[in-house]
């Protein structure tokens, strides 16, 4: 039997930012679309309900943790260690595109990792699906791809950056384009020098650099062939991809848990009580009411 979590709680008013409302029902009807076909890399919407002042989503706990954590404490992963990971990303995105949706949103902190040493993406806020493009700026500001910086409209090429930037944080502890200031973040980002530490993977260096490159024409992942230019990549050679699939491979990570329902491998919060001084919703004026 499956443990189960409430990972997602939001309070809602009607005074709250029209877009928010978009964005939850937006990603309850992707989730519920994903979860009918679930994806051994991605977590899965058990249910949804709501109360007066909450709505509740319902996903599978993933007990090893945050993959943010993992990284965090190894500093930096070898090349066979970041190729796996990278592996399930691809494996992922080709799934999530060719049903139209891009993610958005790819950082370690949205990335568990399972009992089983396998990653489970989560948190489809920014998720969207889109036929062709999207003119909505969001993102973390060192994974965001130039095209949404410059407003141009950005489709599943967004998604093949944000990996790009995944692989050069594994391999080296940072991301490419860093700086104290997200404006200086930015202009990082559209100046697009990258600096490859000498350690740096070869293959791994030239893939880097095909899914970091500003001309869409010519970024891995939005070339005819797809995910398949990825898949095929140096760094990707003798790669068994159906065995990924499948969970045939010995990940290079196994978290430490004791059960099912193990908590220690997550930060501690503090809990919050969230008060609510307003007047009760009219049923007629919710916009949760069927959620």
């Amino acid at each position: 039997m499956k443990l189960l979590i409430l990972l997602k709680l939001r309070e809602y008013t009607l005074t709250s930012a029209q877009h928010q409302v978009e964005h939850m029902i937006s990603e309850k009807e992707i989730l519920t679309t994903l979860s009918k076909d679930p994806h051994p890399f991605m977590v899965n919407l058990l249910t949804t309900f709501n109360d007066k002042k909450y709505i509740f989503m319902v996903l599978d706990y993933v007990v090893g943790g945050e993959f943010f954590t993992h990284l965090r404490s190894a500093g930096c992963f070898d090349s066979n260690t970041a190729r796996f990971y990278a592996a399930q990303v691809t494996l992922i995105f080709e799934s999530l595109h060719s049903k139209d949706i891009i993610y958005r949103d790819l950082k370690p902190e949205n990335l568990l990792l399972g009992k089983d040493g396998y990653l489970k993406l989560t948190d489809f806020g920014f998720a969207k699906k889109v036929e062709f493009k999207t003119y909505t700026l969001c993102g973390t500001p060192e994974y965001i791809a130039p095209e949404v910086l410059l407003n141009k409209g950005h489709g599943k090429g967004v998604d093949w950056w944000t990996l790009g930037i995944l692989i050069y944080e594994m391999l080296t502890g940072d991301p490419p384009f860093v700086d104290c200031d997200p404006m200086g973040i930015y202009q990082k980002i559209l100046g697009g020098k990258l600096a490859f530490p000498k350690s740096y993977d070869k293959g791994a260096k030239s893939l880097t650099k095909k899914l970091l490159t500003h001309d869409l024409t010519k970024r891995y992942g939005c070339l005819k062939n797809g995910a398949k230019d990825v898949k095929r990549a140096k760094w990707f050679i003798d790669f068994d991809w159906d065995g990924m699939i499948r969970k045939e491979l010995d990940p290079p990570i196994i978290p430490k848990v004791d059960n099912d329902s193990d908590t220690s491998n997550f930060e501690e919060y503090e809990e919050s009580e969230i008060e609510a001084n307003r007047d009760p919703i009219k049923p007629e004026e919710d916009p949760f009411s069927e959620f």
